[in-house]
């Protein structure tokens, strides 16, 4: 498939071939699902964590005697059941990432760049290079390109004045192409590659692409 190239002042600056393997597939919702699960579970902390009775600081020494109070039967204080006590089966630090097979996770990666390109929200950027780090300029040809929520991939390194102006506008990432994902392609409203990030992408997936049957199996299996 074909896409037309624009430049950051929203000139035209050709056409490029997108190839299908990657750009023209169906999207599955299932997939781009169970990816963000993955990426969102696996990005979580899990340290969260509550002191059990054991790790309360406090004398272990019986309250009262056992019988004859008219009270509850009790040992000591650290018990749960009193404030200040030790949490009963509460959360320990732990991972809460989950698994998902590499062929599905580059699969996802696929769909939702064929995602972009079906839905008319995919733009091909010339160039993301500045003269001078100013956000207003930057804000300004963003305003002539109808970009407001958009992540925008470059090759493996950004220009400096680039990343400079635009990381004060709202609604705008800028990611190297090593950092593409399924998660930030999703959340914004366009996705904006250079030609250096295409190149770079096609080169990612050279050898790992299937044709339309190949690409049918794989999504079975996942």
């Amino acid at each position: 498939m074909k896409a037309e190239v624009t430049t950051l002042d929203a000139e035209k600056a050709g056409a490029i071939e997108l190839p299908d393997a990657i750009f023209g597939l169906e999207p599955r919702v299932d997939i781009l699902h169970r990816m963000v699960r993955y990426q969102l579970a696996k990005r979580r902390a899990g340290t969260h964590a509550t002191k059990d009775r054991s790790q309360i600081r406090g004398t272990g020494a019986k309250m009262y005697r056992q019988k004859g109070t008219g009270r509850a039967r009790h040992g000591d204080r650290k018990v749960p059941q009193f404030r200040g006590g030790g949490k009963a089966f509460g959360p320990k630090p732990r991972s809460h990432a989950i698994g998902l097979p590499k062929r599905v996770r580059a699969l996802a990666l696929r769909h939702a760049l064929s995602a972009k390109a079906r839905a008319g929200e995919l733009v091909v950027l010339d160039k993301a290079e500045l003269a001078a780090p100013k956000t207003a300029d930057l804000a300004k040809r963003f305003a002539k390109l109808g970009l407001g929520s958009a992540l925008i991939v470059d090759g493996a390194e950004i220009d400096d004045n680039f990343a400079l102006a635009a990381r004060n506008l709202v609604g705008i990432d800028v990611l190297p192409v090593q950092g593409l994902n399924v998660y930030d392609i999703l959340r914004r409203e366009k996705l904006v590659l250079t030609r250096k990030a295409i190149a770079a992408i096609e080169a990612r997936f050279a050898g790992k692409t299937h044709g339309k049957g190949g690409a049918e199996k794989v999504e079975a299996r996942g």
